[in-house]
């Protein structure tokens, strides 16, 4: 390559720094299409704002809150990357709007839709809120792919904000909780998403009759299923101690991965001798495994001195070492975790039941078991109801703490 045109790429690089287009600070009111044909567009919000010059992004889904800083702009494009999860979006700014796509990696179909975002609009959907009614609140037994062999339950928990149109709630089910939704009720029909970079959820429902909702539930460009949902505080779901037990309670319990730096540990080395452990079965994608991360975290803080140790078993969406250390590392850097991340190199639920072969089987991650100081298991929780479910959350908060208790002074 020439001098000179060595000097003509340096150039035009200092040109495009310098006339890189500035994202507008603000709140955006941002759109994934998921259907093209039928104009199907899950909605959310986010606001930018500016540290040390650098800006932040900063997603809204209810009380949750998640900040992007891993963000470039060259010229008028724009990217940015999901923290935590394995998906990204690229963009043009176009004036105080933004256009292009979101990526996500963990797929390898319609794993691309299309995103805009438009600056100043605060609304989350697009309607305007009519006179307060606030008849979608409360507790609902809710059935997913009704009348089908895939048929399913959970409980819908959804909450009118201040007695308004505007909306907040989440699905609880057997294997988890469907995290933050936020939206509003339009009419008989109540309207709710969540995008944090895994999940792309969008539920839209009608109200038949005064009494039952029937839907449909979108899960990014990928899956769509029906759903239905009456009134119903007394409905409960299977105990999620129930789903995943124990072949024989008396087997005292070992396993052995590596860690991220490929040294093999083991439930039998000397840092886990008689200590009760807590094994948790996850993955960095996620998201109530992340909601789960984040509890440990503070968990093992609390009671690390009086002898807890916590084992995550990661089972990534890749075999490859380097790639699944990149995202385990990234995880534990951005939840702070310090407790004993170990990498399986395995995925899927089968490959974690066969690895976990003194459980009947795998059906969920998070998966997470309690062992005593003699490495016996006194508990299976299969998935994880985090912070969305308010009063089941705050509820496994207080049994959970009363058990580790339990567990450090026997």
């Amino acid at each position: 390559m020439t001098k000179k045109l060595s000097a003509i790429i340096v150039l035009l690089f200092m040109c495009s720094t310098i006339l890189s287009s500035k994202l507008k600070e603000g709140t955006y009111r941002a759109v994934l299409v998921l259907n093209e044909t039928e104009n199907t567009e899950l909605p959310f919000n986010f606001d930018v704002v500016y540290k040390k010059k650098k800006p932040i992004i900063i997603i809204r889904n209810g009380d949750e809150r998640i900040t992007i800083d891993e963000i470039k702009i060259t010229g008028d494009s724009l990217h940015f990357k999901m923290p935590v999860f394995d998906t990204e979006f690229k963009c043009v700014i176009k004036g105080s709007d933004i256009e292009g796509v979101w990526i996500n990696h963990y797929r390898k179909e319609k794993n691309v839709i299309r995103f805009y975002a438009k600056h100043g609009e605060t609304n989350r959907f697009a309607f305007v809120p009519g006179k307060a009614n606030p008849y979608f609140e409360g507790k609902w037994e809710v059935t997913f792919s009704p009348g089908t062999k895939d048929s399913s339950k959970a409980v819908g928990i959804f909450h009118h904000i201040e007695q308004t149109d505007y909306m907040t709630g989440t699905f609880l089910t057997e294997t988890g909780d469907y995290r933050f939704l936020e939206g509003m009720k339009n009419g008989d029909k109540l309207y709710l998403s969540c995008f944090d970079g895994s999940h792309a959820f969008l539920f839209i429902a009608k109200m038949t009759e005064g009494v039952t909702l029937n839907g449909t539930f979108y899960s990014g460009a990928h899956f769509s299923e029906k759903w239905t949902a009456v009134q119903n505080p007394g409905f409960k779901l299977k105990q999620s101690d129930e789903i995943s037990f124990l072949k024989n309670k008396e087997e005292k319990i070992n396993l052995a991965f590596s860690d991220l730096d490929k040294n093999i540990v083991s439930l039998n080395d000397k840092k886990f001798a008689n200590k009760p452990v807590i094994i948790q079965v996850m993955g960095s994608w996620c998201p109530n495994c992340m909601d789960e991360s984040v509890y440990l975290a503070g968990l093992y803080n609390k009671y690390k001195n009086e002898g807890i140790e916590i084992i995550a078993l990661a089972f990534e969406k890749t075999t490859d070492y380097n790639k699944a250390r990149e995202q385990v590392a990234r995880m534990m850097k951005r939840l702070k975790i310090n407790y004993t991340v170990l990498l399986t190199l395995q995925t899927g639920k089968d490959k974690a039941s066969e690895s976990l072969s003194f459980l009947n089987k795998i059906v969920a991650f998070p998966t997470t078991i309690y062992l005593n100081k003699e490495h016996k298991a006194v508990r299976v929780e299969t998935g994880f109801n985090g912070p969305a479910t308010g009063n089941a959350y705050l509820s496994y908060q207080e049994s959970t703490d009363a058990l580790i208790r339990k567990l450090v002074k026997e």
